[in-house]
């Protein structure tokens, strides 16, 4: 049996709403996606959204709204996807990597805490494989601080923890609708806001700095733009937000099914004393993004390939950021300052989870994992 690490969840009423886009005139930034940012906003309880190219252009952006620049820092995570940490870089600034709880991999707010310094101008918490970070304590800490609080929500779209989802309490969320992502586009992403203060910036600098986009020129009576700012490329266009906007509409439908799916694999391997699951947040929702477990470090690369011999697609989520070539090189990082990050970048397997994922699929991935861990 073959059973690729992800399928998507576009359906055939996803693709002729991209055929409508495909027959008008208007391709790229426009009306739709103008009703998906409204739609998601309605979806996060958010006060506005700004869609963009990716969930990397959205951190960028989002750090040069909140005046990120040249010689400050960023407090961040070491176990996440490799776009946290540039996005700092992109601005000047140094992220400063603080360790996470050994339990859920989320970051550790103490840590951050003893971690801000003079130079401190934002934090950047990873609500890593679906759970959100204590977004509460954060934002207590960042306003005594006087410092940004930008989620990087790649995984978290349906998550929610004590009343709370991404975007209420964080100055900005960032989202990824890329290829693997419980929504996607391909490649796509969002900003999330709890207010417009950065609203406008950011439109603006999601296209160039211009003070008009190509939707504004042309709507009515052609208005000449100005460059108000130095900006970048990383609009989206309409072709994606009509691949999101029905996939956004059936959200709650494909949670659930992920959800079951998970639940069985929890159960499945509670009792294996080989296997180590990431701790759930009691009373949380999580969004079901990754179902990641964790094994012996010394196996882990051997039970990778033994699961894919068996057609098992599996995935690791993460290697550490600090322990990449290009982070030990230009800081010094050596194995052994982040142990909990190690430890779980160490042992880490994440397996297959999707709707269309079936019972059968599942249970033959079930049962390749107990042999292979053996």
């Amino acid at each position: 049996m073959k059973i690729e690490f992800f399928r998507h969840s576009v359906s055939q009423s996803d693709i002729e709403r991209v055929k409508q886009v495909l027959s008008g005139l208007f391709l790229t930034t426009g009306e739709e996606v103008s009703a998906f940012e409204h739609e998601f906003s309605s979806y996060l309880h958010a006060h506005s959204t700004v869609a963009v190219s990716s969930c990397t252009a959205a951190l960028h952006l989002s750090l040069l709204a909140s005046g990120i620049r040249a010689g400050d820092e960023v407090i961040t995570s070491p176990l996440s996807f490799v776009a946290t940490a540039n996005s700092i870089e992109y601005c000047g600034a140094t992220p400063v990597f603080v360790d996470i709880d050994s339990k859920t991999g989320l970051i550790d707010v103490s840590l951050v805490e003893k971690a801000i310094t003079a130079r401190t101008k934002a934090i950047i918490p990873v609500h890593l494989y679906g759970q959100l970070c204590d977004m509460k304590a954060l934002r207590s800490l960042a306003d005594r601080n006087g410092i940004a609080l930008i989620e990087d929500s790649a995984h978290a779209v349906e998550a929610e923890r004590e009343g709370y989802r991404s975007g209420m309490l964080g100055d900005a969320a960032c989202f990824s609708f890329y290829a693997t992502k419980n929504i996607t586009s391909g490649e796509g992403g969002a900003i999330a806001m709890r207010s417009d203060a950065w609203k406008e910036r950011l439109i603006k600098l999601r296209l160039h700095g211009l003070s008009k986009s190509a939707a504004d020129r042309y709507a009515k009576r052609y208005e000449h733009y100005d460059m108000e700012m130095l900006g970048w490329k990383y609009n989206m266009t309409n072709i994606q937000a009509a691949l999101l906007r029905g996939q956004l509409s059936r959200i709650d439908v494909l949670w659930a099914r992920r959800d079951k799916l998970a639940r069985r694999y929890e159960s499945a391997f509670k009792n294996n004393h080989r296997i180590r699951l990431i701790a759930d947040l009691a009373g949380a929702k999580n969004a079901r993004h990754l179902f990641t477990i964790l094994v012996d470090e010394n196996k882990r690369d051997a039970i990778l390939g033994a699961l894919q011999e068996n057609g098992v697609g599996v995935a690791v989520n993460f290697r550490p950021i600090h322990l990449m070539t290009y982070y030990r090189e230009k800081y010094g990082y050596q194995p052994g300052v982040f142990p909990s990050a190690e430890n779980i970048g160490a042992r880490t397997i994440s397996l297959p989870l999707y709707p269309s994922l079936t019972s059968e699929e599942q249970e033959y991935c079930i049962k390749a994992v107990n042999e292979a861990v053996s």
